[in-house]
């Protein structure tokens, strides 16, 4: 029997460069994947079904939510988003490691119902990078990017609920930070949780 994959929750508020973060760790590694999530979301160009997410009518999806489908689920600036049970569970079962890229509401609900798993929360270094970093991604107006910045306050208020913190100033070190997290939970060690209290402190006032 194969033994069973790791569960890891990775958390950031939007622009601090999780995604990238998160593509770059699976091109460095073997045996990990993203779980893709089921969402309401209009589908954007490039996207592809199945790869990016699973997009479904709001409909559909809350009848998958009322058959108790989803690990987690959450409506965030109008769109749906939930974690399938059943793809996470086979996919651990088959001895491969899964990463949720979730927020910390969708962390605190896989938290109730899967206990074998490890978060990790991705700071930027500045509110002002923050800030910098969304509004060159060039895919939303002022009004959703001033949205996005109050949600990044209520975001990282809760990384105390995280086993590591991680600061993605330097990408190259973060990644080589996030890859040396999940080789210590592989080899089963414990990780010695990291607080940049200064940091946060000036994020979150």
């Amino acid at each position: 029997m194969a033994n069973i994959g790791h569960l890891f929750i990775i958390s950031a508020p939007s622009g601090a460069g999780k995604t990238s973060l998160v593509k770059a760790l699976l091109e460095a590694l073997s045996g990990i994947q993203v779980s893709v999530s089921h969402t309401t979301r209009t589908q954007r160009a490039g996207e592809e079904p199945g790869v990016d997410y699973h997009f479904f009518d709001k409909v559909s999806f809350q009848e998958i939510a009322a058959n108790d489908g989803f690990l987690e689920h959450a409506t965030v600036f109008g769109n749906s988003y939930g974690t399938s049970r059943e793809l996470v569970e086979h996919t651990l079962n088959q001895g491969v490691d899964v990463i949720l890229e979730i927020d910390w509401q969708g962390a605190q609900q896989v938290r109730k119902v899967m206990n074998n798993n490890f978060s990790i929360f991705i700071l930027p270094p500045s509110k002002q990078v923050l800030e910098d970093r969304l509004r060159h991604r060039g895919q939303d107006s002022d009004e959703i990017i001033e949205k996005r910045m109050c949600a990044a306050v209520d975001e990282i208020s809760h990384y105390n609920e995280y086993d590591v913190i991680i600061v993605n100033d330097d990408f190259n070190e973060a990644l080589d930070e996030l890859k040396s997290v999940v080789m210590h939970q592989r080899m089963g060690r414990s990780v010695t949780k990291q607080l940049h209290q200064e940091l946060i402190d000036q994020l979150v006032n």
